[in-house]
C-alpha cells in the first residue's frame, strides 16, 4: 500500500479575483491497482467543486475560485494498493508484430474496434517520418511483438539523454528527436510515435514512481515527482506498460493516475485564471509504502 502526496502551490504577484480548474490527480483503480483513497484539499476552498469521468474514464476533479487570491494551494493524499503485473507471455513470445498488427486492424471485436482510436495521431504526437525510421529497427521481419517493444524501449533509454533543463511541455516532439534529449513525457510521446507510426495502438500514462534514498539515507520529504510511460495494446492480452526513462516494464513500482492520447489528456492540473501579472509554480510529491 502506498500513501501519496501530491501538493501543488501557484503564488501570484497580483490578486487573481476568478479561477476555474480541472486537476486529474485521482490515481486509478483497474486490474493491477485499487485507490482505496483519494482526498482533495483546497485553498483557499472553492466556490463549487464536482467530480466527473471524462472520456477516457479517468477521474476529474473541477472546482472553481469565486474571490481575490495571491496563492492556490492543491494537495492531494491518495492511498493506493499496487499488485505486480503477472504476463501471459505463453502466448504472446511467439506472436510476431506483423501477425498482432494485422489482428489490430481487421477484428471485428468492439474492444478492438475501441482500442483502433490509440493509432491515430493526437495533438502532441503527430505523424513523423523520423519515428518510423527509428521504430522499424527494432521490428525486424516476424520478430515477436513483447520483444520489438522491449527493444524500442531500451533503445531510447540508451540513445536519449534525460536532461529536465532541455524541455518544457510545449517542446515540439521534433526537437526532442534532433537533440536527443528531454525527460519522461517526452520519452513517453516517442515510444508513443513509433509504434503509431508502425500501425499499433499505444496511449500515454501519467502517475508515479516509488524512488529509494542512497542506503541509510532516510528520503526527501518532497522529493519524488510526477512520472510518465507508454503502453502498447496486445491482441489476446491486453495492454501492457513500458517506461522507457528507466528502461523498464512497470510492476509494483508504478502508480497509475490517468491515460489518454497524450499528456494534453493527463494534464494534472489546468485552467483559467482572471487576473494579471506572473506566477510561480510549485509541485511537490511524497510516495511511500505503508506497513499494513
Amino acid at each position: 500500500m502506498y500513501k501519496i502526496i501530491h501538493r501543488t502551490e501557484y503564488s501570484y504577484n497580483h490578486p487573481v479575483n476568478l479561477c476555474h480548474n480541472e486537476a486529474r490527480l485521482t490515481p486509478r483503480s483497474f486490474a493491477y491497482q485499487d485507490c482505496t483513497d483519494s482526498q482533495f484539499v483546497v485553498e483557499p476552498e472553492p466556490k463549487e467543486c464536482r467530480e466527473r469521468q471524462d472520456f477516457f474514464g479517468n477521474t476529474v476533479y473541477y472546482f472553481t475560485i469565486q474571490q481575490p487570491h495571491n496563492q492556490l494551494t492543491v494537495t492531494v493524499t491518495s492511498r493506493v494498493d499496487v499488485r505486480g503485473r503477472e504476463r501471459q507471455r505463453d502466448f504472446v513470445e511467439h506472436l510476431s508484430w506483423e501477425a498482432a498488427r494485422q489482428q489490430l486492424h481487421t477484428d471485428l471485436d468492439p474492444e478492438i474496434l475501441e482500442i483502433r482510436q490509440y493509432i491515430l495521431n493526437s495533438p502532441m504526437i503527430p505523424v513523423m517520418p523520423e519515428l518510423h525510421a527509428y521504430a522499424e529497427k527494432s521490428f525486424i521481419k516476424e520478430r515477436p511483438l513483447l520483444d520489438a517493444v522491449e527493444d524500442l524501449s531500451a533503445r531510447l533509454y540508451t540513445d536519449f539523454t534525460y536532461d529536465p533543463d532541455f524541455t518544457t511541455i510545449a517542446t515540439p516532439l521534433d526537437d526532442v528527436i534532433k537533440h536527443r534529449r528531454g525527460v519522461c513525457q517526452d520519452f513517453a510521446h516517442l515510444g508513443i510515435g513509433c509504434l503509431r507510426a508502425l500501425g499499433f495502438a499505444a496511449r500515454y500514462v501519467s502517475g508515479y514512481i516509488e524512488t529509494k534514498p542512497p542506503p541509510g539515507k532516510e528520503p526527501l520529504s518532497g522529493a519524488d515527482a510526477s512520472h510518465a510511460w507508454f503502453s502498447v495494446y496486445l491482441p489476446q492480452l491486453g495492454w501492457v506498460d513500458f517506461d522507457p526513462t528507466n528502461n523498464q516494464i512497470p510492476a509494483d513500482r508504478h502508480i497509475t493516475i490517468a491515460w489518454g492520447r497524450d499528456y494534453a489528456d493527463v494534464t494534472p492540473l489546468k485552467g483559467v485564471v482572471f487576473g494579471s501579472g506572473t506566477h510561480a509554480l510549485s509541485v511537490s510529491v511524497d510516495c511511500k509504502r505503508e506497513n499494513l
